[in-house]
């Protein structure tokens, strides 16, 4: 159907708004009718619903199954990001999350770590690369990089468990502070999709986060990748002086590993002006 038709883009609004209606009012993994099916409970052409289902589908709200139809997509994970000045816990994202550990070892830091931890480019650190996953599915790779010297004797399994901030504190006197977080759109490369379980190329959130101690020390640097598909991030705007509420300190933050920040130690969150909310 030409563009330039009057009406043709509202229509396909319309169009668009009714399927987005059906798969609401549905659950993940849900059918919807097919195309055809749509066309005559709409009366719109097949070319118009085709549209507003490709749209959709880019959108990672449904999902094409050949020979099979049309289905609701998986949910999005929701990560809230607050604004102030203020010291607190992020929201936690949604779903039960798990890792899967794909590397550890120690290693020198080189340049450009180096230069994040502010720490010599000999000097070691610990890195460590994980799949997270989300009710079992795959949903980011995160890249660790802690300064050796705080963190000996660290194990696996403390990775795994997600008591690394504990074990800092608790082992080590270690209280981190602060994390600034920089969130960015990227791509895939073909090693990456292969985990996620994804298209090459396929759109991702890129984190980058530094964590400081309460004296100003660079103690992690951590970069993860998370599936554009599956991931959405809301900014939520304090316009107005609001009553104090306890946080919820339970859940998984980007590039945090759950049980982070379990005792106390917040994160100073903020929502800056380069960084886009992705709907």
């Amino acid at each position: 159907m030409d563009a330039d038709v009057p009406g043709t883009v509202l229509k396909r609004e319309r169009t668009r708004d009714a399927v987005l209606e059906l798969i609401e009012s549905r659950s993940p993994g849900d059918a919807i009718p097919s195309e055809r099916a749509l066309c005559a409970l709409l009366g719109v052409s097949r070319p118009t619903v085709r549209a507003a289902v490709d749209e959709l589908v880019a959108a990672g709200l449904l999902v094409r199954e050949h020979g099979r139809g049309m289905f609701v997509a998986p949910a999005k994970i929701t990560q809230e990001l607050v604004s102030g000045d203020r010291a607190l816990s992020v929201p936690q994202a949604a779903g039960a999350w798990s890792s899967r550990l794909l590397e550890f070892t120690t290693l020198q830091a080189g340049a450009r770590v180096g230069r994040k931890l502010r720490m010599s480019p000999a000097a070691e650190i610990v890195y460590v690369a994980r799949l997270r996953l989300v009710d079992g599915a795959p949903m980011a790779i995160e890249h660790l990089h802690i300064r050796a010297e705080l963190v000996p004797g660290l194990s696996a399994q403390e990775l795994e468990s997600g008591d690394l901030y504990e074990h800092l504190r608790a082992t080590h006197g270690v209280h981190v502070h602060e994390a600034v977080q920089a969130i960015e759109p990227t791509v895939v490369t073909r090693a990456e999709a292969g985990l996620l379980d994804v298209p090459e190329l396929s759109p991702a959130l890129l984190f980058e986060r530094l964590t400081s101690d309460t004296t100003g020390r660079p103690v992690e640097y951590v970069h993860s990748l998370y599936r554009g598909d599956r991931y959405r991030i809301v900014s939520r705007l304090a316009l107005g002086p609001a009553a104090e509420v306890a946080p919820d300190r339970e859940g998984h933050h980007p590039g945090i590993p759950p049980g982070d920040f379990a005792h106390g130690d917040a994160i100073a969150s903020s929502t800056r002006g380069d960084i886009q909310a992705a709907g």
